[in-house]
């Protein structure tokens, strides 16, 4: 069936969908999915077995492609490259684990878990079969072997035939003392048709698992076809890719395959080899066809053990050392998302453990988007054009804070966003002046708004005032649709740092002013300190606000300005602004 599933399924992919190199097929992370949910309703291998394999591959297929005509092409971005790499590990590992009975020539339960696999091994590990070890482990070492010395080689293929000689060999002089079981003569013929199961009560059962293998499928064919297409230059349309794969699901389904979908070895070769169309596929399923008229008969010579063997080399490039050593040291959160989804795998079932990690992952994503971040700007005294900068070292004005948020205010985001207002707002309660810089907000909602709009009812009774600088177009054009632009006033919004000093500063109460010791604005230096007259103007001077500087200008370090601070080629202020 793993054969019939890289057929007419592979051709079809390869016809209605967009990738130039990516080919389809039966996979092992798919295999040991569909293996793990089947095998809870029915005996492996048995006529219920393979007809739920196909109800299940028609389900998903027609999934897939409702999707990508629904244009949820997108739908794939939420499942993290956390979670497939803690998936994939996880299911190497189990792979592993499941071929040890036939590594060893044990007989014990290889369903379930891991902890129930390594129990059946561990009270069977007395009856272990020197030979047919000796025939896994030829295999295995042959493999590993071949791949040190020439990685171009097709050491698969070489340790399969090394592995099924050791059997002949062995079996030779022991006969069947050796106990050396061989997998048995495989169907020399075409895909058969078939036809899934439509009972109601059989859909209801598969349900569940059709999400599951439906989100690891796609995730796993439009991500190596997106691979690919970064190396050949080809833009991958996501939906089209839904369409090809649920449309090959579909046919595989008639066609006696089960869930295939985009096989990195296969499509990776497919590239290397100087695929350049989709045509390359369409000919690799054909001639597949023709081969195993010719090749399926010889595995009845291929010991079972030999396949372990092959199997222990497939496990262990799943599990991928370098990418789990690299987000275990690049992000906690992430760390988490791949840590549960590996032991979820290991430990549940394989389809619970894919909603698990798509559900942290979205978890950590919303924890993180509903904490924007929000950090002070106050002008810098070192610098010649007194650019914003973020320093808890240099001084505020007493009646007026600055505060930039970077991240969207919608409905998930305004509660974190009042309360460090709030906290800012008891630490300095003189402060009753607020400017927002919003350049970091590109989303914004109806709450977000609302918040804005009592933010400004709340501090105009106070005496004070709410100010916006650096608000887009996008978000400007929320306001002003909800009537909230109409509460704060067009004059309350600045696209100019100095237009936003001389606004705000002409509201400031110059009692406080005179005895303030701070002067962080040059606009300070014009009002006259407690008991001093105030200096006559100098012919032709102003003590207007300074222009600003390009961002070329601000210092490194941490008194930077921060990206949209700056205002480059602006050197003359409004109308009606002196200087």
């Amino acid at each position: 069936y793993g054969l019939y599933a890289g057929m007419i399924p592979a051709i079809i992919a390869a016809l209605f969908g967009s990738s130039w190199h990516l080919v389809s097929g039966p996979t092992t992370a798919a295999s040991v999915v569909l293996f793990s949910a089947l095998s809870q309703h029915a005996v492996p291998g048995s006529a219920e077995y393979v007809k739920l394999a196909l109800t299940l591959t028609l389900m998903v297929g027609v999934t897939q492609l409702v999707l990508g005509l629904a244009r949820l092409g997108t739908l794939v971005n939420f499942i993290s490259h956390s979670v497939l790499v803690g998936f994939t590990a996880g299911a190497g590992i189990l792979i592993l684990s499941k071929q040890l009975k036939n590594f060893f020539g044990l007989s014990f339960d290889s369903g379930g878990h891991l902890h129930h696999i390594l129990g059946g091994f561990y009270q069977s590990i007395g009856d272990i079969n020197p030979w047919v070890t000796i025939v896994g482990a030829v295999t295995l070492g042959s493999g590993i072997l071949v791949k040190l010395i020439n990685p171009r080689l097709p050491y698969m293929v070489i340790a399969m035939v090394a592995g099924a000689l050791c059997a002949a060999l062995l079996t030779a002089v022991l006969g069947e003392a050796g106990g050396i079981e061989t997998v048995g003569a495989l169907q020399s013929s075409l895909p058969p048709l078939s036809m899934p199961d439509f009972s109601l009560d059989t859909i209801r059962k598969l349900a569940p698992t059709t999400l599951a293998v439906t989100l690891f499928a796609l995730t796993e064919a439009v991500s190596i076809g997106r691979s690919l297409a970064q190396r050949s230059g080809q833009h991958i349309n996501g939906n089209q890719e839904f369409i090809g794969q649920g449309l090959s699901n579909i046919a595989g389904s008639f066609f006696s395959g089960y869930v295939a979908t985009g096989s990195f070895n296969r499509s990776a070769m497919n590239f290397y080899a100087g695929a350049r169309t989709p045509l390359a596929a369409v000919f690799a399923g054909t001639l597949l066809m023709v081969v195993v008229l010719v090749v399926a008969p010889l595995a009845e010579y291929l010991p079972n053990a030999a396949m372990a063997g092959i199997l222990f080399l497939v496990a262990w490039r799943l599990v991928d050392v370098a990418q789990m050593k690299h987000i275990l040291t690049s992000s906690r959160s992430e760390s988490a998302v791949m840590a549960i989804t590996f032991l979820g795998v290991l430990f549940l079932e394989l389809d619970f453990a894919i909603f698990l990690g798509v559900l942290l992952s979205l978890v950590l994503y919303l924890n993180r988007a509903s904490r924007p971040r929000i950090y002070g700007r106050v002008p810098n005294p070192h610098h010649p054009h007194r650019a914003f900068t973020t320093s808890p070292d240099l001084p505020e004005c007493p009646q007026f804070k600055m505060l930039r948020i970077d991240g969207s205010l919608f409905f998930g985001a305004v509660d974190h966003v009042r309360t460090a207002l709030r906290d800012h707002a008891e630490r300095n309660p003189a402060q009753k002046h607020l400017a927002l810089f919003v350049q970091g907000v590109d989303l914004i909602d109806i709450t977000g708004g609302e918040f804005l709009a009592e933010e400004t009812r709340k501090r105009r009774a106070e005496g004070g005032d709410l100010y916006l600088y650096g608000v887009n177009a996008g978000v400007q054009s929320t306001l002003q649709r909800g009537g909230y632009l109409d509460l704060i006033g067009p004059d309350n919004l600045a696209d100019h740092k100095y237009r936003l000093i001389s606004r705000v500063f002409g509201s400031l109460d110059k009692t406080i002013c005179a005895s303030c010791e701070r002067r962080i604005f040059r606009e300070c230096a014009d009002v006259p300190r407690a008991g001093e007259s105030p200096p006559p103007p100098a012919a032709g001077a102003d003590s207007g606000p300074s222009p600003e500087a390009p961002p070329d200008a601000a210092p490194g370090g941490p008194d930077a300005a921060a990206p949209g601070d700056a205002e480059p080629g602006v050197v003359e202020p409004p109308p009606g602004v002196k200087v």
